[in-house]
């Protein structure tokens, strides 16, 4: 069975490049254009395997959905990596200390991201 990815961005774009590319790696993915539609899905009942989140999007940002999730007991040890434009080594501690699992800054080759998840996701 194939691992679920939830993909959190606000931009269109960049989820239907990112779902296009975790699909061909062997993944499912479920997205979410903001935090709180992501935080919505998951007290649905979602359980991904990972998180793959933006920073800066409205309603809800990626560094505070990490928090949040992160207060959920069910999803407290799963892996949460942003991607985003974001580079400053303040906004990297601050989403490791809210429990990131890693920092990616945009542009990512969609094969390295793949190796990236394969890489946390053993067996994926």
């Amino acid at each position: 069975m194939a691992m679920t990815i939830l993909v959190v961005d606000d931009s269109l774009t960049m989820l239907m490049s990112l779902k296009a590319n975790l699909g061909t790696g062997g993944f499912r993915v479920e997205t979410a254009n903001n935090g709180q539609a992501a935080l919505d899905k998951l007290k649905a009942g979602l359980k991904p395997n990972l998180i793959l989140t933006d920073v800066n999007m409205p309603v809800m940002g990626g560094l505070e959905l990490i928090g949040k999730v992160r207060a959920l007991p069910a999803f407290k040890f799963i892996p949460i990596l942003t991607l985003t434009t974001e580079s400053q080594a303040a906004k990297r501690d601050e989403g490791r200390r809210l429990g990131a699992t890693g920092w990616l800054v945009k542009p990512v080759d969609g094969e390295e991201l793949i190796k990236i998840i394969k890489q946390i996701l053993p067996g994926a």
